[in-house]
């Protein structure tokens, strides 16, 4: 629905640890293959997997940790991340 702000509970299944290292800059990249043994990444909070190559996907700036595009709007706000 449009203009509807979803809430995220405290204890939504898909929150760890994630505050202890998910700080509050990331980027928009495409996924790119490390290696051919190396071919997708995993979200942090959902574990759906990223390999999509020709759709942007959120990550931390050193690449390292990857966000799915649902995980990142449901916790965007929570986290306060910005974009760069």
């Amino acid at each position: 629905m449009k203009g509807t702000i979803i809430m995220i509970n405290q204890n939504d299944w898909r929150l760890t640890n994630q505050m202890n290292y998910l700080f509050e800059k990331q980027k928009y990249v495409y996924f790119q293959k490390h290696s051919e043994s190396w071919n997708h990444e995993h979200c942090e909070f959902c574990n759906e997997t990223i390999c999509d190559d020709k759709k942007m996907e959120c990550c931390t700036i050193d690449n390292y940790h990857w966000i799915c595009e649902n995980c990142f709007n449901d916790f965007k706000d929570m986290f306060k991340w910005t974009v760069v």
